[in-house]
């Protein structure tokens, strides 16, 4: 297994979802590379940051009485309007926190988006990395090729770079739960990220109503970070960045094969 495929299975791994025999062949890698190690340390570290570390929104009080009276029941009232006591046993008790905890943690606030908070991630991956881009570029017709093999779809981008928006690279990464194709690019001293992937089964909004070249997109803001995310044919794209949103937009004009 070479360093580009160890490095597609990393977050995998992390999350314990390979095979046996994957996870042996990931790990041998591991064992041999110093360079793999230190990207897998890095990646553990962003995630403990991303999932550990920002703050998370607590439920509301009432959805947590909810939970309670929908898993328990209310206790019914003695004569006199005094509570009988009722014996819960240990196996029920644990089920009711196991499902009281897996029933809060599934709780989001209104209004958030897995598809913008997964861009967002993905973009400090790429900030935090010590090997954002696998392929050097060396133009749209090196770096397309090059994702040959590694995806289970063509990246659809008419867009190579220029004086205004450099092309650094490309990489494979995830978005969601499947292969994205990562291409990097810079504005100024900003590195803005495009992600390409398949659309479909994905909760895209159906407030797409800014326009990109000649699809409609959503531009939205997390964390400090633009995300200017469309649709069209049988992919999906995400440009991330903190530059102005003019200038991803700009860039999506470029991307969608615009001037």
């Amino acid at each position: 297994m070479d360093c580009t495929e160890t490095r597609n299975h990393l977050l995998d791994s992390q999350r314990g979802t390979l095979t046996g025999e994957l996870r042996a062949r990931v790990d041998s890698h591991l064992a041999e590379c110093d360079a793999c190690r230190q990207e897998d340390a890095v990646e553990r570290e962003l995630s403990a940051v991303l999932q550990d570390r920002l703050p998370r929104p607590r439920a509301p009080e009432a959805l947590r009485r909810s939970i309670e009276k929908r898993l328990m029941g209310e206790p019914p009232r003695a004569s006199g309007g005094i509570r009988r006591t009722r014996r819960v046993s240990f196996f029920a008790s644990a089920a009711f926190a196991a499902a009281a905890a897996f029933a809060i943690l599934l709780w989001k606030p209104h209004g958030s988006d897995p598809m913008l908070a997964e861009a967002v991630n993905d973009h400090l991956r790429v900030l935090y990395s010590d090997h954002p881009v696998e392929i050097e570029s060396g133009g749209i017709h090196q770096v397309k090729p090059w994702f040959t093999g590694r995806l289970d779809f063509a990246p659809v981008v008419a867009f190579g770079g220029d004086d205004d928006f450099p092309m650094q690279g490309g990489a494979v990464a995830y978005f969601l739960d499947r292969k994205a194709a990562t291409f990097i690019f810079k504005r100024r001293l900003h590195v803005i990220t495009l992600f390409v992937f398949r659309a479909e089964g994905l909760p895209w909004s159906a407030l797409a109503t800014h326009p990109v070249g000649g699809a409609s997109g959503t531009l939205e803001t997390s964390r400090g970070f633009h995300v200017l995310m469309w649709r069209k044919d049988d992919l999906g794209y995400a440009l991330v960045s903190d530059v102005d949103p003019r200038d991803l937009q700009m860039l999506a004009v470029k991307v969608e094969g615009g001037v």
